[in-house]
């Protein structure tokens, strides 16, 4: 499989923007993808937050199983302040406010010492298409940042205020390095990366053997795949479509496809692909 990279320049820009905004702001809440957490972490935030307080928040929850909860208390357990919710439902609001006050606590109570009534600031980080935006509207009660299904949407940093907060929403930036190829595919496949970088048929395969190792009744329940190589399972999943092309060929390119964008939109059930190993390697616990 070939090695999958990235970092252009417009990251490098996004991460020395986000270093200049850390000065402006008393906290910060760190978007994570609950399905892939320690994959979808870019451990460059622990010099840039230069010791303010983090709140990893393990977003998309509604697409992620008990694995997640497991991942989030491991973090907890490890001295991570950390809370899974599902930015686009509600009823997740009450917990994250509550999760932010209580990371804020200590900067709180100097201001009102000191009588002064300025917002606490956050600045709200993650990779691409983790769903800061999301959460962004989610605090304030309505649209107030751009949302989008794909990597890099938010394109420059906007200040938004929700009550007591001020939330600075900043692009998605990404791991200066991609030496690991687990955490890349995974990325890849949720979306997180630009797809006109991948090569598709290699994700694809990629993603069905992995799902067949971790989740293979998924695989069965969706496209009726026992088992096999990944490339038997792909062409099953051609035939159980109904991908065919002329010929009789199977329309791989329609397969690998609609394979991935099943896993991203949830059609393949609740997953979470990384383990607390995985947080160990990503230095989350």
């Amino acid at each position: 499989m070939n090695i999958i990279q990235w970092y252009p320049g417009h990251m490098a820009k996004a991460v020395r923007m986000m270093g200049e905004n850390l000065s402006l702001c008393d906290a910060v809440v760190y978007i994570l993808d609950a399905r892939a957490p320690a994959s979808s972490y870019n451990p460059r935030l622990e010099t840039l937050a230069a010791g303010k307080p983090v709140l990893f928040v393990l977003n998309k929850g509604d697409l992620a199983d008990g694995g997640a909860d497991r991942l989030c208390s491991r973090m907890k357990e490890g001295g991570k302040a950390a809370v899974k919710i599902a930015a686009n439902a509600p009823n997740y609001l009450r917990p994250l406010r509550e999760a932010m006050a209580q990371i804020s606590a200590e900067k709180a109570n100097r201001y009102r010492e000191k009588g002064t009534t300025r917002p606490i600031r956050f600045l709200v980080a993650g990779i691409p298409n983790t769903g800061k935006s999301t959460l962004i509207n989610l605090l304030a009660g309505g649209k107030k940042a751009a949302v989008g299904d794909k990597a890099g949407v938010t394109r420059a940093g906007q200040w938004v205020k929700c009550g007591a907060f001020e939330l600075l929403d900043t692009p998605g930036v990404m791991p200066p390095s991609c030496e690991n190829q687990t955490f890349a595919r995974r990325l890849a496949y949720l979306g997180c990366l630009n797809d006109d970088i991948l090569r598709f048929d290699e994700i694809a395969l990629a993603l069905l053997e992995e799902l067949q190792k971790t989740y293979p009744m998924s695989l069965k329940e969706r496209y009726g795949i026992e088992e096999g190589e990944p490339l038997a399972m792909l062409q099953a999943l051609c035939a159980r479509r109904g991908f065919v092309l002329r010929g009789g060929e199977y329309d791989y390119e329609r397969g690998e496809r609609a394979l991935v964008d099943d896993l991203r939109k949830g059609k393949l059930g609740k997953i979470c692909l990384d383990s607390a190993e995985d947080l160990s390697a990503a230095h989350l616990i």
